[in-house]
């Protein structure tokens, strides 16, 4: 748990400069949703993949959501052009560098597998391509970067084990597995067995619950997946018995709020329940979910949510740490972003 220590004053003004510049770990983000529109048409070029987009202008029109589904069959679309290792390299290495220049010092990538074995890309070329990229990061850019395998909620439980089956020669490329795509109608208990199976294997274990779908999904996802987190989860608002739970065992919730708003959550991002969630005790993040799509990268999401919300310096420093404390990293990492927090709040004061 992270005990907030007397943190210095830090003038309001400042507040959108300082959450910029703290370290932070981004835990929900889809490497697909990443694609923008620019190299989605580089990419197609040279892979003489026909989209049916004029230009990237018109691309980009194309991004108004009015739900979860509508947004999901653009973003199929665009993964289309995905086909070689390179591809897949070059999508993460972009993303990798806009999380470097938001001061992510470590995130934990969501790939979604079936979106390109479907297609008939090797398992291969997407987790090797991903995962050099990864390496590259933490080499060049100094961001530890690692993925998170994902299960299509809207595909069968067998579909799922013959995608984890397939990843099984990678398993030393990725840390965990997670669940995600149309939520509504396909609670987590549907795949109940794939989950057991990745626990035995030691993975890491999340899943979308609780953004579309309701309280009982987060329930089932804690009692029969056996989440370590829980993706988005801001539905839990609506059940005081569950909030109850996730406070008293520090369950994360990967909140997305940019995400939220473009499909339509919350009517605006001053009605979102992210500082209640705080102020209840949660360990909620901001994270950016689908970028590309959805206005906006780490930065953008925070400084946004934090005009809109009232949240403060305060609030600043524990969803910083909240990420670190989600984060599947061990202690030494831990104890060494917590000093870089620390140390950024204590830079601004010093500026003040």
């Amino acid at each position: 748990m992270n005990t907030q220590p007397t943190l210095p004053a830090i003038d309001a003004g400042r507040l959108p400069e300082l959450v910029r510049a703290l370290p932070k770990a981004e835990l929900h983000m889809h490497i697909e949703g990443s694609l923008e529109p620019e190299l989605i048409f580089a990419l197609a070029q040279r892979n003489k993949v026909q989209i049916p987009y004029a230009d990237v202008e018109s691309l980009r029109r194309a991004y108004a959501f009015t739900d979860l589904q509508s947004f999901l069959d653009i973003y199929y679309a665009g993964a289309s052009v995905l086909l070689t290792e390179q591809d897949f390299y070059d999508m993460a290495w972009a993303y990798l560098e806009r999380a470097k220049a938001d001061n992510v010092v470590h995130t934990e990538m969501f790939f979604d597998p079936q979106t390109h074995t479907a297609r008939g890309v090797p398992m291969r070329t997407v987790i090797d391509g991903l995962h050099r990229a990864c390496t590259d990061a933490g080499a060049q850019l100094g961001v530890s970067a690692v993925l998170i395998l994902c299960f299509l909620r809207h595909l069968s439980e067998e579909d799922a084990f013959a995608t984890l089956e397939q990843a099984l020669p990678h398993r030393d490329k990725f840390i965990g597995v997670g669940l995600d795509s149309s939520e509504v109608g396909h609670p987590p208990e549907k795949f109940a067995r794939v989950f057991a199976r990745c626990r035995e294997l030691g993975l890491h274990l999340v899943a979308h619950a609780g953004e579309e779908g309701p309280p009982a999904y987060v329930w089932s996802a804690l009692d029969v997946l056996k989440v370590e987190r829980i993706d988005h989860g801001v539905q839990s608002s609506k059940d005081p018995a569950l909030m109850k739970r996730l406070a008293e065992q520090r369950v994360p919730l990967t909140v997305c709020p940019l995400s939220n708003l473009k499909l339509c959550v919350f009517p605006d991002l001053a009605a979102h329940n992210i500082r209640s969630l705080l102020d209840a005790g949660l360990v909620a993040t901001i994270n950016s979910d689908d970028p590309a799509y959805f206005g906006g990268y780490m930065n953008e999401n925070w400084v946004q949510t934090f005009a809109a919300t009232s949240l403060t310096a305060a609030h600043a420093w524990q969803l910083a740490a909240n990420s670190f404390e989600a984060s599947f990293i061990d202690a030494p990492a831990r104890r060494a972003y917590m000093e870089q927090l620390q140390a950024t709040f204590e830079r601004f004061a010093a500026a003040a």
